[in-house]
């Protein structure tokens, strides 16, 4: 049995794919990558590279999702046989970043209600968010409501669940970053040395570019970083992509879409920066944009609400339940990939498979969330980080099977089947697939280097 649908429409695509793209990643990651890499800089390159680079890699997979009508584990051979194996280490990708997002997700849950119910204050507090991490029970107690949250949504399916949801989701969280983002460029702050920082100063070092003793190395290391954030923004590389375009009807513009799908996940990944980086570098100064991760979302900004008196509890809220939001329209995104996998390989109903992929999260999650106190250990990446079962599972899917897939998906496309098959599918309809030469040029030589070198960069073998 095979419950598959389509968007209703292209909005309802658009909106799903960027509900997609904007989550951890992008809020987290994209305005410490914009402050760690000369601001203005970091973005120019990015915007390059996205309608590039990205923009290659997303209509590719959205591309064979359409023509094949069928999940990233069953699409691959579709295309051409014997790429089966592409198809598995694309589902494998989504199938591990399941269970550490659902545990993050929960820890953005425990923060929104610890902002909801008034004490902010004490998320604040230097040791909250370890102390929090490290027991037992709570952060498994929030992964499981997060995870039954995002199944909820998947087992109503495509145009119920998944299309539903976003068109109500994304204008909200749209509004509630343009709100924050607005207030962030507002504000200033007299710090104990009597120096007094100011929002727009903090949008200065976010817009303009500093080439302040840039160098080849130095340049290498942004574009990498750039590279790396467009995996996050446009969700490509994961077989998110491929199954959302499996649901792109044959008649809706496709064209449009994808350009659409490109301006939607910059406008938010900038917004969040905006909303960002003004904010933290206000309170705390350039310093306070050193904290990536899990550093900058559960330690510097609690901080820096506190520091906002009674105004900063509001933008607490508003801030944690647009982060919600994010991760939540995210894992859904991430779950369809599997779920529309196993029904698709197994031909078993939607509900099924469902149930099957929330049970493997849920077993997966706890041990996640076991990583750091039962589980606990380090373990020293390639690349030189130490990692715990989280890092671990993220550098394990992040920095190597997704360049993996990224550089077969390219040699499939563009060698193999050849760029057409993917063109073909954007002028079905007639449409002028403008950007031709440019994808062909990405798609069969740019591309594949570049992901060669993230790759091989990612696995520690060559540093700049």
């Amino acid at each position: 049995m095979n419950d598959r649908k389509s968007f209703g429409g292209s909005i309802g695509f658009v909106l799903a794919a960027a509900g997609s793209a904007v989550g951890l990643g992008n809020i987290w990651r994209f305005p410490y990558l914009a402050a760690k890499d000369g601001g203005g800089l970091f973005l120019l390159v990015y915007l390059i590279l996205l309608v590039t680079f990205g923009f290659a890699l997303l209509s590719s997979e959205v591309a064979i999702g359409r023509k094949t009508k069928q999940s990233p584990l069953t699409a691959y051979d579709k295309i051409q046989k014997g790429w089966k194996w592409l198809g598995i280490c694309a589902c494998i990708v989504p199938a591990i970043i399941m269970p550490y997002y659902s545990a993050i997700g929960g820890w953005v849950l425990k923060y929104f209600m610890v902002f909801a119910s008034g004490e902010g204050a004490q998320a604040a507090q230097d040791g909250f968010f370890g102390a929090f991490i490290t027991g037992q029970y709570d952060t498994v107690g929030y992964m499981a409501v997060f995870l039954v949250a995002c199944t909820a949504v998947i087992v109503l399916g495509v145009n119920k669940g998944i299309e539903a949801s976003s068109k109500i989701i994304m204008p909200l969280l749209i509004i509630l970053i343009l709100i924050i983002s607005l207030y962030s460029l507002t504000i200033s702050y007299n710090d104990p040395s009597g120096v007094t920082r100011t929002g727009m100063e903090g949008l200065a070092i976010y817009l303009i570019p500093n080439f302040d003793g840039l160098t080849f190395s130095g340049f290498m290391t942004i574009l990498m970083d750039a590279m790396g954030q467009l995996f996050f923004s446009l969700s490509v590389a994961m077989g998110i992509m491929i199954a959302y375009g499996s649901y792109v009807s044959d008649d809706a513009d496709a064209v449009s879409a994808v350009n659409r799908i490109e301006f939607f996940d910059t406008l938010v990944a900038m917004l969040a920066g905006l909303m960002i980086i003004p904010a933290v570098y206000t309170f705390m100064g350039v310093e306070g944009l050193a904290s990536s991760g899990p550093g900058l979302m559960f330690v510097s900004l609690p901080k820096v609400f506190q520091s906002m008196g009674s105004m900063g509890t509001i933008i607490g809220v508003m801030f944690f339940v647009m982060v919600l939001f994010a991760a939540v329209t995210s894992a859904v995104s991430i779950m369809e990939a599997v779920v529309s996998s196993i029904m698709d390989e197994f031909h078993i109903s939607r509900i099924k498979a469902a149930v099957i992929e929330f049970v493997v999260a849920m077993v997966f999650g706890i041990v996640v969330c076991l990583g750091y106190n039962d589980f606990y250990f380090e373990l020293t990446l390639p690349n030189g980080a130490t990692a715990q079962v989280l890092d671990l599972m993220d550098y394990v899917s992040n920095n190597l099977l997704m360049p993996i897939v990224a550089i077969a998906t390219c040699v499939l496309i563009g060698w193999v089947a050849g760029p057409q098959v993917a063109i073909s599918e954007f002028e079905k309809n007639g449409e002028s697939f403008s950007r031709t030469k440019i994808y062909i040029f990405m798609i069969k030589y740019v591309a594949p280097v570049m992901l060669f070198i993230l790759l091989v960069k990612s696995s520690g073998l060559i540093t700049f």
